[in-house]
């Protein structure tokens, strides 16, 4: 992930770390025509300082009652572009990178900042003492380099064990950290200064195609992204090589490969074949996983994968999308393609998003929302199973003022955007 603006053009097979089209999460670099770029979301007291209430409660169904999982799941039958809204819960951060609410908790959102910082946004304020401090950990050479502080993912136990994950780039060279830390005793506020353990610390090489996400799946383990760091060759399709993967990990014995991943190669390997998978999610009610690959030259991508469905090949370098890599050449086509992909003309670097399944919004549940970085378009389809269906653009709904650089979800499902280039969370509010 970077973090300085648009990605940069595509390398044409140079060497490491010359210029590549990569995560979302560089430093600004001027505006770059995006739909709406001109519009203001709709700023809230909680974007004048004022607190706002953050988190949805508990889901409601009818005349109040709690919603059922039934309810949740059902997909609303709502046609074209449903009502919505951006509703400004922070600004003034500094190129933030990823937002998300602890499990169990409706009242905290964190919030990373690239530089290595942790903010904890409490009852709709922004706190003025971080909730961790890692910047003397967290290393990148240049303000548009990607790289820094980039994933969080807490245990689904968190609230009773304080356990969460960072995912950041470090000295020398880069090199790719997942480590464990946990909350501080003293209450739910801050953490322990300190890690407990590594459980990755990978020579990546360069400074493009980070990957930079975690999540927990369904069947109890961590799943981190982390892309192929521009290479070419790419090392994408190499089975000792952790870069251009989907890892999966036990965290209570790390050292023990899970069983279902990879049995050749890397012990962590869940899923390769990918060129920098900034942003990927769990469907938190189907254990489904969608990830958003950002492409090379031509095409943008998204994924989806059934539970346990791991051990794919997505195809890169010898595809990019559905198509032969490069351009023009012929090819054996190889790997799962994807369910949706975007033209150049569309998209320049995807945002990988969320299945929403909150309750403030019924006509978007079951609905997978994602992004794209350097138009700023919004995008959303359904998947049924099999295919994406119902494709519907969001963008005129959301009136973007920023570019979308990282979607989190909170406690009770609702979703949040985040804006790297201008430092600012929203959240998705019915219009």
């Amino acid at each position: 992930m970077q973090v300085a603006g648009p990605p940069e053009e595509p390398r044409e097979g140079g060497p490491p770390g010359q210029a590549a089209a990569g995560s979302p999460v560089q430093a600004p670099q001027g505006g770059t025509g995006a739909p709406g770029a001109a519009l203001a979301a709709q700023d809230t007291p909680a974007a004048q300082g004022a607190p706002a209430a953050q988190g949805a409660p508990a889901a409601q169904g009818a005349q109040g009652a709690p919603a059922s999982a039934a309810e949740l799941a059902r997909p609303a039958k709502c046609g074209g572009v449903p009502q919505l809204k951006l509703t400004m819960v922070a600004s003034g951060l500094d190129q933030p990178t990823y937002v998300a609410g602890p499990p169990g908790d409706p009242s905290r959102l964190l919030v990373l900042e690239k530089t290595g910082v942790v903010r904890l946004i409490k009852g709709g304020a922004v706190q003025q003492a971080p909730f961790l401090d890692v910047r003397s950990r967290v290393f990148f050479p240049a303000p548009n380099a990607e790289g820094g502080l980039l994933g969080l993912a807490f245990h689904p136990d968190y609230a009773k064990n304080g356990r969460f994950w960072l995912h950041y780039s470090s000295a020398p060279r880069g090199n790719v950290v997942i480590e464990e830390w946990k909350r501080a005793a003293q209450g739910g506020d801050s953490a322990h200064p300190e890690p407990v353990r590594s459980l990755v610390d990978v020579k990546h090489g360069a400074w493009n195609h980070v990957g930079g996400m975690l999540a927990f799946g369904k069947d109890g383990y961590l799943y981190a992204a982390i892309g192929d760091s521009a290479r070419s060759p790419s090392p994408a399709a190499d089975l000792t090589s952790k870069l251009g993967k989907i890892l999966r990990i036990d965290v209570d014995q790390p050292g023990k490969a899970p069983a279902g991943n990879m049995t050749s190669g890397d012990p962590m390997i869940w899923d390769y074949g990918l060129r920098n998978p900034w942003r990927f999610s769990f469907d938190r009610l189907t254990g489904d996983m969608y990830i958003g690959d950002v492409g090379q030259k031509s095409w943008e991508e998204i994924l989806v994968e059934r539970p346990g469905q791991g051990r794919n090949d997505y195809g890169w370098e010898a595809m990019e999308g559905a198509h032969c890599y490069p351009p023009g050449a012929t090819c054996k086509p190889r790997g799962v393609p994807p369910v949706v992909e975007h033209p150049r003309s569309e998209a320049g670097s995807i945002v990988g998003g969320y299945v929403y399944r909150g309750a403030k919004i019924p006509c978007l549940r079951g609905r997978y929302l994602y992004a794209d970085y350097v138009t700023g378009r919004f995008f959303s389809f359904v998947w049924d199973g099999k295919a994406a269906t119902d494709p519907v653009e969001l963008t005129s709904a959301l009136n973007p003022n920023g570019l979308p650089s990282s979607f989190g979800e909170d406690a009770a499902g609702e979703v949040y955007v985040v804006m790297f280039n201008t430092g600012r969370v929203y959240r998705l509010d019915p219009g």
